[in-house]
């Protein structure tokens, strides 16, 4: 041992530790056997576990099962783990043990040493007291529900909502602008740029409905099932009194899970709250895919919308603008889809009475909440909020696209109006002309049947329908 070292002891001996290191002798152990990849453990995952100390002393001093005077001391030092004030304390790795031991010991053993240091006394345990009544088999995944929750309802839901509602007002801005459908990239039927904005607030509210029933789920917390899920070494109401705290401290209603074994063996809400994850990437992807193509020009593309020119875009070619915000959410969206693959075979992989992949469903989970709410704050404030449409390129393709001739079909009959689609790309001629020349309806007959009002179905105003 030098000077810059101090010696701590565990189960397994005595390891040296740097003096001015805050954790003990398992913490350092875990620092030195786990060297995979950079990815530290989510800051979050670390926050609620010093939340579920909190609560663990808070329930024991009243049940009986911990003395009040550490109870006291052991709760404001948990409470700087909680409110964020410790973070440069937990230096261990994501890949570690599969029920997140070392970084629950991390805790125990920083909020025992800032115990004594707050305020002295009997010496305080990190397992004998701050771990009391707990097991990292059901502290682990109470904090991964607690953190994901708290993500969930503070990040991505208000930002999900955000975007929904600038869709929604986008769709009742455009309401007027006729335009050509497209489907398999090639021209359709005339319907609005609102109607075609509707589907993707329709699909940003579906979303949000999603993400609100995954997080019904985050609420359930198994903490009090300690090892296998049956409560071992826990006084009678210790689950309900720590749960209640951790909920009155939060601000979210968690409660205690209704089946500790499932809770433990099995993370079901979680693989279902990185499906909606995915759901939610799915429906991004397109309104980015979307937002590109229709911007895509501005001489040689479809240039239908004028998205905001937040960058320049090329290193060669001056004046150039690219997409740049949807192609990052796009990358964002694949990225997430990835992270939901893995969770939901880590979900998978219980056995028996534990699932031993938890780190990685917290880090995944995480990333997906936030790399979701990013995407979400991007698509609002950096494309929808400077967002134009290009009406006189929407009416021009609007009064040019040969599927006009779908509403001449009900009147001169299917391969007739394909004749008249035929002739028109041919010789490039509109419908109206095509069908003249062909002679089969007369240009007052053609002016009725071709107004585009026909084609915006019965539903003609109010936001995203006419």
């Amino acid at each position: 041992m030098s000077k810059t070292t101090r010696i701590e002891h565990d189960t397994m001996g005595p390891v040296e530790v740097p003096a001015d290191a805050p954790w003990g002798a398992q913490t350092q152990r875990a620092k030195e056997n786990f060297a995979i990849g950079p990815e530290r453990m989510p800051p979050e995952v670390v926050r609620c576990l010093g939340l579920i100390k909190l609560a663990a002393a808070r329930a024991n001093a009243a049940l009986g099962a911990l003395d009040p005077e550490r109870a006291a001391r052991i709760e404001p030092a948990a409470r700087e783990v909680w409110e964020g004030r410790l973070d440069h304390a937990f230096p261990l790795v994501v890949w570690q043990s599969g029920s997140g031991t070392q970084t629950n010991m991390n805790v125990n053993e920083v909020v025992a040493r800032r115990a004594m240091d707050l305020a002295p006394g009997p010496a305080i345990h990190p397992n004998d007291h701050v771990n009391r009544s707990q097991s990292t088999n059901d502290a682990f995944p109470a904090a991964i529900h607690m953190a994901a929750s708290i993500r969930l309802s503070m990040e991505l839901l208000p930002a999900v909502r955000d975007l929904a509602v600038a869709l929604e007002g986008k769709a009742d801005e455009f309401k007027s602008l006729v335009k050509s459908g497209r489907t398999h990239l090639m021209d359709a039927a005339p319907l609005t740029l609102g109607q075609e904005f509707s589907g993707y607030a329709a699909q940003a509210r579906a979303c949000e409905t999603r993400l609100e029933q995954a997080q019904e789920g985050l609420l359930d917390l198994p903490l009090g099932g300690t090892a296998v899920g049956t409560g071992l070494n826990t006084p009678a109401g210790y689950a309900e009194r720590a749960v209640a705290e951790i909920a009155r401290e939060s601000g979210l209603p968690f409660r205690k899970a209704g089946n500790f074994f499932a809770g433990l063996a099995a993370h079901d809400a979680v693989v279902h709250a990185g499906a909606a994850c995915r759901s939610l990437a799915g429906a991004l992807m397109k309104l980015a895919g979307d937002l590109r193509w229709a911007g895509s020009g501005p001489r040689c593309g479809l240039a239908e919308l004028r998205l905001p020119e937040n960058e320049p875009g090329s290193s060669i070619m001056p004046g150039k603008v690219n997409p740049t915000q949807c192609e990052a959410v796009r990358m964002a969206c694949v990225q997430v889809m990835g992270l939901d693959a893995a969770c939901a075979f880590a979900g998978s992989l219980g056995e028996f009475e534990l699932n031993v992949l938890k780190p990685l469903l917290a880090h995944n989970l995480l990333a997906m909440l936030g790399l979701m709410a990013g995407s979400c704050r991007a698509l609002t404030h950096k494309v929808l909020d400077g967002l134009a449409p290009n009406r006189e390129r929407l009416a021009a393709y609007a009064g040019r696209t040969p599927m006009l001739a779908t509403a001449l079909a009900p009147i001169i009959g299917y391969e007739k109006a394909a004749d008249v689609v035929k002739l028109a790309l041919a010789e490039d001629l509109d419908v109206k002309a095509a069908c003249l020349r062909l002679g089969l309806l007369s240009a007052e007959e053609l002016d009725r049947l071709l107004d585009l009002a026909n084609f915006l179905g019965p539903a003609k105003t109010g936001p995203g329908q006419g």
